[in-house]
């Protein structure tokens, strides 16, 4: 039992962990006063994350034990769940800014295009890793998952989610780039996105996203209104300093900055614990992601290896595009910080997510605990080593 414990990652079960009790204590500090102005308990957003704190600590659980090569006889099970959640919340789903985007059932909120993010994974990961005997083959190795990706894409950019389209959009490119697809497959692929992209913008130009470009780049152009709440941002990060006004010290989450407790999440933590909060939580983010990428060049298997690229994509992306926006260098998304943001959708399938992930670690510390002896291996294997003059020489 001690040693099946020692098999998993410790890395991926602290350092996810921490991250998620560090972000509900900034949820409370930066939330306790829009709280109050709302009419609840101060505390009312700290509660309510974390409930869902102990569901993604069962989806932790139950992922870290599940072995991760099932996820590929449940397929199309996800898929349809997938589809039709996406489907059902384009009919029935509920709007918040400006976005279909939600199922609200009482007090629960469940937002489906966070579930189609790590089901896409698994979907890609899966199929890809079928496909390596043929990879190099474009409509028959790389095309065919495409449909379904672009499928669940337009799903969600109806809603309309862009910001969570485009970080799928990114997740996807780096599982289809590791699979091993052709460099002129990969160029293909790049100009017929783009091609796309060029034929659906119009379409999705709107004056309210217009004025996020405008508000993310020129935001002194009109401070007052567009570029108001990237100004109160810049005055957060800019006030904190090296180490910040203290703990609970914010002014900017005082009606002055936009969602302070789910997207601009980081510039309090800038404001109240100051530069060095910033490194340490993007430290512990970079941690995971990298861990992420380690395990997936040490697994063997090319569905562990390809999901465990997907689950460090979506994590890295995800904060990328947060703290662009925080920043101004990317438009304001409404996208999460991950495991620290309010947002119960995210942080269970960031959870979830991880368990899989310290799924994949044990495997590959259990492997390489327990090397194949030499002579149960495959005769390819064996065609590594040469016997000359009663010599082993290795190729």
């Amino acid at each position: 039992m001690l040693q099946k414990i020692k098999d998993y990652d410790f890395t991926l079960i602290i350092t996810p962990i921490l991250l998620a009790a560090f972000g509900m204590v900034m949820i409370y500090s930066a939330s306790m006063v829009l709280a109050v102005v709302e009419e609840h308990e101060s505390s009312y957003y700290l509660v309510k994350q974390m409930q869902w704190f102990v569901l993604a600590l069962g989806g932790f659980i139950v992922t870290s034990i599940i072995p991760y090569k099932m996820y590929q006889k449940l397929i199309k099970p996800i898929v349809l769940i997938i589809v039709f959640l996406l489907v059902g919340v384009l009919i029935f789903g509920n709007t918040f800014n400006n976005a279909q985007s939600w199922f609200v059932l009482g007090p629960i909120s469940l937002q489906p295009a966070e579930i189609a993010k790590l089901g896409l994974i698994i979907y890609l990961a899966s199929i890809y890793s079928k496909k390596q005997s043929y990879i190099n083959e474009f409509y028959r190795g790389v095309l065919p998952p495409l449909v379904l990706t672009a499928i669940i894409l337009g799903l969600i950019v109806l809603q309309p989610d862009i910001g969570t389209a485009a970080i799928i959009f990114l997740i996807a490119c780096s599982i289809i780039f590791s699979s091993g697809i052709q460099f002129k497959h990969l160029m293909l692929l790049v100009l017929v996105g783009s091609l796309l992209v060029l034929l659906t913008v119009p379409s999705l130009i709107t004056d309210e996203r217009i004025s996020r470009f405008a508000g993310a780049y020129q935001p002194f152009e009109d401070p007052g209104d567009d570029g108001y709440h990237l100004i109160q941002s810049y005055l957060a990060i800019g006030a904190g300093d090296l180490f910040g006004e203290g703990l609970g010290q914010s002014v900017q989450k005082l009606g002055y900055l936009l969602e302070p407790h789910t997207d601009f999440i980081m510039a309090i933590i800038a404001e109240e614990l100051g530069f060095l909060g910033v490194v340490i939580v993007v430290g512990m983010l970079a941690t995971i992601v990298l861990r992420g990428l380690v395990i997936a060049k040490k697994c063997t298997d090319s569905f562990g290896s390809l999901l465990a690229v997907g689950i460090s994509a979506m994590v890295g992306t995800q904060a990328l595009v947060n703290l662009g926006a925080i920043s101004g260098m990317l438009p304001i998304t409404g996208v999460p910080l991950p495991f620290v943001s309010y947002g119960g959708s995210s942080l269970l399938v960031m959870m979830t997510s991880m368990g899989m992930l310290n799924n994949i670690a044990k495997s590959v510390k259990k492997n390489d605990q327990d090397p194949v002896p030499v002579h149960k291996q495959k005769d390819s294997e064996k065609s590594d080593f040469t016997f000359e003059g009663g010599k082993t020489w290795v190729r």
